[in-house]
């Protein structure tokens, strides 16, 4: 039925993910964990989707990074070695916070530390949880959670 959709309907529906609501406890927890480290975004969005993204729904980051930056996508390393590198830390000083495995497993292998929180609804209301990949150095049931584990 998208054929009925008039252009500004298709362009409105296209841009969605620019207007996607954060996890309940996303803004709040990274507000937290600002108080004690720097919060950045890593993803293979483009950086006009997440500064969209972060306006929209006031997402606290102190640094918007994309994949874009470096022309390739995650899992790739070089994604998270240019991360480290844009904040001016080691990568061994960096942690990936995600609810992805495979963005984790990639993270570590160039050095970085590990967080897995658990996001139930993912993958959708039937879809399977993952598990944390091994080796992770954390696990979270949310960022408040993630915020005490950290002391913020």
């Amino acid at each position: 039925g998208l054929s009925t959709l008039r252009p500004s309907e298709r362009s409105r529906l296209n841009s969605v993910w620019h207007r996607l609501q954060p996890w309940p406890d996303a803004v709040e927890g990274l507000q937290r964990l600002r108080r004690r480290f720097v919060v950045a975004s890593l993803s293979n969005g483009n950086t006009a989707l997440l500064v969209n993204m972060a306006t929209h729904s006031r997402i606290p980051w102190d640094w918007i990074l994309s994949a874009e930056l470096v022309r390739r996508y995650k899992p790739d390393p070089e994604v998270y070695r240019m991360a480290a590198d844009r904040l001016g830390v080691a990568p061994q000083e960096a942690m990936m916070v995600a609810a992805h495995p495979a963005d984790l497993e990639a993270a570590a292998g160039v050095g970085f530390q590990t967080a897995f929180v658990s996001r139930p609804l993912e993958y959708g209301p039937h879809g399977t949880v993952p598990s944390p990949p091994p080796g992770c150095n954390l696990r979270a049931t949310d960022f408040h959670h993630l915020a005490a584990q950290l002391g913020a």
